[in-house]
């Protein structure tokens, strides 16, 4: 018998260990190099079937109108291809979002809630799509969202959509919210952006982070310019800095740095200012749904 329920599925964020820009397509999209490390901080989402064939956020997302949301996007990109595949629609869906992850932050949170959705639905309606065909049909929604469909952690190249497993640090993070929102768009359009960093190799990042530094490989070549843009951004860097090496996150605003226990993280939070949100989050290797959603999708 079919589901009609799934609920407290998680949408963990992501970190970008580095993040270099190494060149610009003829479209204007830029050629990235990065490692997306799952973290365990996440938004959690709750799917329910309709007896109708709408697709529905039940709840409000600041700033995000229904019908723009990646979750609704997403869901109706899936609806169409199994009424491709089937001849006919699915039942809708209810979708309920705790949102824990803030927008403009670089941690890839909209886009990881509608990777969940995807893997979700496609259970729930019993889809058959593989990984491979879930990832190719977010693609167009947003860059980061093939990876969380991937499901570990990844070295990125391309636009961010083509992924290699590797071996990230067993560490946890400590990160800072700025209290801004950093548009993508205005960084990548930014005069003074680096578009040529030497490309690196799998094994230059794997080397480094197997000799155990917890001095973070490469950098992120967004972060100069979204620090002159939102100088909340930088202060938070200068502030973190005193502790390890804190770093930008995506296009930002977040910052982070690795630290070796949960008891040094402990001890940076108590030191924070209060006028950053901050919290620790550890390093995951696997997606959270990887063992039930995920596999399902790679029969």
């Amino acid at each position: 018998m079919r589901m009609r329920s799934l609920h407290d599925c998680p949408a963990p964020a992501k970190l970008n260990l580095f993040l270099h820009v190494i060149g610009r397509r003829a479209d204007g999209y830029h050629l990235l190099q990065s490692v997306f490390q799952l973290i365990d901080r996440a938004d959690r989402l709750h799917f329910d079937l309709r007896d109708d064939e709408r697709i529905v956020r039940t709840t409000d997302v600041l700033g995000v109108p229904h019908d723009q949301d990646l979750i609704v996007r997403a869901l109706r990109l899936l609806q169409a291809e199994f009424a491709r595949r089937h001849g006919r629609l699915p039942p809708g869906i209810d979708v309920a979002v705790e949102k824990i992850l803030p927008m403009g932050g670089g941690l890839g949170g909209g886009s990881s809630d509608a990777a969940t959705a995807l893997m979700a639905a496609n259970h729930l309606w019993q889809a058959g799509l593989t990984r491979d065909e879930l990832m190719a049909l977010g693609l167009p929604l947003g860059a980061d969202i093939p990876f969380f469909l991937f499901g570990e952690t990844a070295f990125a190249e391309g636009v961010g959509e083509a992924l290699q497993a590797v071996e990230g640090p067993d560490c946890w993070y400590v990160v800072l919210e700025p209290g801004v929102a950093v548009p993508t768009p205005a960084i990548f359009s930014a005069a003074d952006l680096t578009r040529d960093a030497k490309p690196v190799r799998i094994a230059d990042f794997s080397s480094h982070t197997n000799s155990g530094s917890m001095v973070g490989f490469g950098k992120n070549d967004l972060q100069n310019v979204a620090m002159r843009l939102f100088p909340p951004v930088a202060e938070a860097v200068e502030w973190l800095s005193s502790y390890g090496d804190a770093r930008m996150t995506g296009s930002g605003a977040c910052v982070f740095c690795a630290v070796s226990s949960e008891d040094a993280a402990n001890q940076v939070l108590a030191q924070v200012p209060k006028k950053y949100a901050a919290w620790k989050a550890k390093s995951l290797k696997t997606h959270p749904l990887k063992k039930s959603l995920l596999q399902i999708s790679e029969l």
